[in-house]
């Protein structure tokens, strides 16, 4: 009698189709992938990855979503077409799920605490002193500071990179033996990505735990991937080992995702005009309130930062999550409270009155981290990028502001018929583009870009990288650039600040403080970000 080997796979996606009414999305994919190992998926927005990961967990709009083909298979148990009750089950316990946008994946309602010890009590039956002491372990081992003090914080109290570690802290609460991350780093600095990187891979090695990982940081999956599978408009291109995929490339789009890691420095600025001048910037927060509302308790998330932006310069923040970046940039376009002066071409508007301040918006323009949650789901995108037209040109006619429309879209790579679609029709990339193109509408002197690029793949971040260098060199804009990617950084910004704790450290030209950090700290994030 032949001895029965036991077999090493974990999943097994065989044949896979995925339609919505009668479109086919995703055509006939298949995969395996065993114990202990880790799987990357690769490929532009919009090709159908995060499609593929929610297909497996059986988490799609069915039955407006539906497979005409193909079987999902896990640890040998066939999952599609199953009952809430078998599916409920296997989520969160066998399988987990690292979501891409943090801040609509987190409930606005709940607690960090409350969120996290839900799956402990569901699928482990832990509550009271046991639940906490393992939420505080999970925020401990994500890299949460003080984490005791964050568990009864609300999402809206956390910096986007410390709510991608709540989500990540929620995912491995019940040891899954398949974590599903798409883009699990992508609101991260590079300090904490690392952490994070090294703490999947102890986490798989300790409990033999396989990772299905979506991402555009090719660094990424070259550092963790066993192999790679490499997808375009819903078909597998190329499905290889990491090593032979990046060093034997077959595929002509396979080399173009590797050919697309920014490099390269911006030139330096000579002579440029003063655009916007800060002055000693303070921004706190209460902490603890007395009986009579009295703030007895604060923290201060800026401390004193005092900075320059010139026209058509590129002013580059970076530091860790939670060190002050976006708090910095809201206070300079005064969308939250602070202290400190702020000149906008030699105009102090810290002190204007709001109908004086409103006319300057249309000057000062911000594209924010989070695409999703800054587009309203009740407006189609026509409605999301005429709206500033509307308030500060509103003589225009409704066929000059369609035709402004149609020019910007094109502008971002968007179809100009995407105008009659709604934000959740998009991918994350593409929803990207709809806030760039919201911000270029108004032809602003300066904009604020908190992430731009974060949920972007290679090859279309390195489209709109060019088309925001493009528009500086043609309208001489100004861009405050915030972001984790020190490779982006590099690229295209001109000077850069290092904030750390809500301080500037050091700052310097690009391709200065690149070569000859200074302080310690600055040296860290090089390092880490292996540059």
């Amino acid at each position: 009698m032949p001895l029965e080997i036991e077999s090493n796979e974990l999943l097994k996606v065989q044949d896979l189709s995925i339609s919505f009414a009668q479109q086919e999305i995703v055509k006939k994919v298949s995969f395996t992938l065993d114990k202990g190992q880790t799987l990357a998926i690769v490929g532009e927005s919009g090709a159908g990855k995060s499609l593929l990961a929610l297909s497996i967990l059986q988490l799609l709009p069915y039955p407006h979503a539906h497979h005409p083909s193909g079987q999902i298979t896990l640890c040998g148990q066939a999952l599609i077409g199953k009952g809430e009750a078998i599916l409920e089950a296997i989520r969160g316990n066998k399988v987990s799920m690292i979501f891409q946008e943090p801040m609509t994946s987190l409930n606005p309602l709940h607690t960090v605490q409350k969120q996290i010890a839900e799956s402990l009590l569901i699928h482990k039956g832990l509550s009271g002193q046991k639940a906490r002491n393992r939420v505080l372990e999970l925020l401990d081992l994500v890299g949460i500071e003080a984490p005791q003090t964050r568990l009864q914080s609300y999402p809206h109290e956390l910096s986007g990179g410390q709510r991608q570690r709540v989500m990540i802290a929620m995912a491995l609460a019940n040891d899954p033996e398949l974590l599903i991350a798409d883009e699990p780093t992508t609101a991260l600095d590079v300090t904490i990505q690392k952490q994070i990187l090294d703490l999947l891979k102890s986490l798989q090695k300790r409990l033999n735990m396989s990772i299905l990982l979506i991402t555009h940081d090719l660094h990424i999956v070259r550092s963790i991937a066993d192999s790679v599978l490499v997808m375009r408009d819903g078909e597998i291109i190329e499905y290889n080992s990491t090593d032979d995929l990046f060093n034997h490339p077959k595929h002509t789009y396979t080399k173009t995702l590797l050919d697309a890691i920014p490099s390269g420095n911006m030139p330096a600025i000579v002579d440029p005009q003063l655009i916007l001048c800060a002055k000693n910037i303070n921004v706190s927060y209460p902490l603890k309130k007395n009986f009579w509302g009295k703030t007895v308790n604060s923290l201060q998330a800026v401390k004193n930062v005092s900075l320059q932006i010139y026209k058509g310069e590129t002013l580059a923040i970076v530091g860790e999550s939670g060190s002050g970046k976006s708090t910095l940039a809201h206070a300079l376009l005064q969308l939250n409270k602070s202290s400190g002066q702020v000149l906008y071409l030699g105009q102090q508007i810290d002190s204007i009155k709001h109908n004086a301040l409103q006319k300057l918006r249309a000057k000062l323009q911000i594209v924010f981290q989070d695409p999703f949650a800054s587009l309203s789901p009740r407006l189609s995108v026509r409605e999301i990028i005429v709206e500033g037209l509307e308030i500060h040109n509103p003589r225009l006619t409704k066929q000059q502001m369609d035709n402004e429309v149609a020019t910007v879209l094109a502008r971002v790579g968007l179809d100009k018929d995407s105008g009659g679609r709604y934000p959740h029709e998009f991918s994350g990339g593409q929803r990207q583009r709809i806030s760039i193109a919201r911000a270029l509408i108004l032809q602003p002197q300066l904009i604020v870009l908190d992430e731009p690029t974060s949920a972007l793949d290679r090859s279309i971040q390195k489209q709109i990288l060019a088309l925001l260098v493009s528009l500086q060199k043609e309208f001489a804009l100004s861009y405050l650039f915030i972001s984790h990617d020190l490779s982006v950084v590099k690229s295209i910004s001109h000077r850069v600040l290092v904030m750390h704790a809500g301080e500037i450290i050091e700052q310097g030209v690009t391709q200065e403080l690149f070569a000859r950090p200074q302080q310690k700290y600055t040296q860290l994030l090089l390092s880490c970000a292996s540059i």
